[in-house]
């Protein structure tokens, strides 16, 4: 389980680079050429084998009358971090589905959600509202689609995460409370510090079961007869247990069964 804190703001996300670097010998008295090629190589190594820095992502996709909007900046960044290193130079995220927007149709999903032919190995990110305002989901390395003869598809790539915003007082201010992702923090937010809570559930290697999905569902994860993250084609209720494929906690705090109040599918890619 990986699980990181930190402040919500649409900053530049930092990526840690890889230094490989060597201590230079101390000096014995004599010549310093040896001392001083040392350090040269050791910045030059450096340099080779950092990473290239990410540049900010831009969502596409929200309408100007869209309210509940699921996807912030700040949670993006964090599921970007986990991606396939291929999928995080991608700087524009592209909004397929939102139930607000688009309406209850788990067909308009699996419609909109298949990628054009001149994307490159996409990536899918599910996101999924309850009534408590917990927001979670699932990456996806294929976009959903009704299953073959019933078969799971995807691979070890996908992972499931959950989140939600903690509102913290500042000295002098009132008590931390906390609140959903897509709503906004109440009037004192100047004497409040503002974190997100972030949880992701990597693959195990148990079992294949990643992605199941028909026409009265979607699910990612499984095994045991219990589902990591299940959703009914109404958008209505849906369902979060610890499967075997990804070792997760219930994604919502609602516990195993979660009424649902909004539904987003986003694609990465080259297009």
């Amino acid at each position: 389980m990986y699980e990181d804190t930190f402040e919500d703001d649409d900053g530049e996300s930092q990526v840690p680079s890889i230094t490989h670097a060597r201590t230079a010998p101390p000096s014995t008295g004599g010549n310093n050429t040896s001392q001083t090629a040392s350090v040269s190589h050791s910045a030059t190594t450096s340099q080779l084998f950092a990473p290239p820095p990410l540049t900010p992502l831009s969502l596409i996709g929200y309408g100007e009358r869209t309210k509940n909007k699921l996807l912030t900046k700040a949670l993006a960044e964090e599921i970007r971090h986990l991606l396939p290193l291929r999928l995080q130079l991608y700087d524009t995220w592209r909004l397929c589905y939102s139930l607000e927007q688009h309406g209850v149709s788990l067909q308009t999903l699996y419609m909109m959600s298949a990628p054009p032919r001149t994307a490159s190995r996409p990536g899918y990110v599910l996101i999924v509202e309850d009534k408590l305002g917990g927001i979670f989901g699932a990456y996806m390395n294929e976009y959903p689609h009704p299953s073959r003869n019933g078969r799971y598809y995807g691979n070890g790539e996908c992972f499931l995460w959950k989140s939600k915003l903690i509102v913290s007082s500042l000295p002098g201010s009132e008590n931390a409370s906390t609140t959903s992702l897509s709503g906004s923090v109440s009037d004192s937010a100047s004497t409040k510090s503002v974190n997100i809570q972030f949880k992701a559930f990597p693959y195990t290697g148990v079992n294949d079961y990643m992605i199941l999905c028909d026409s009265h569902y979607v699910s990612v994860g499984g095994g045991d007869g219990k589902y990591g993250l299940y959703i009914d084609d109404r958008f209505e209720k849906g369902l979060s247990s610890s499967c075997p494929a990804f070792g997760n906690e219930p994604l919502s705090d609602a516990g195993q069964k979660f009424d649902i109040v909004g539904v987003e599918v986003w694609r990465i890619s080259n297009f």
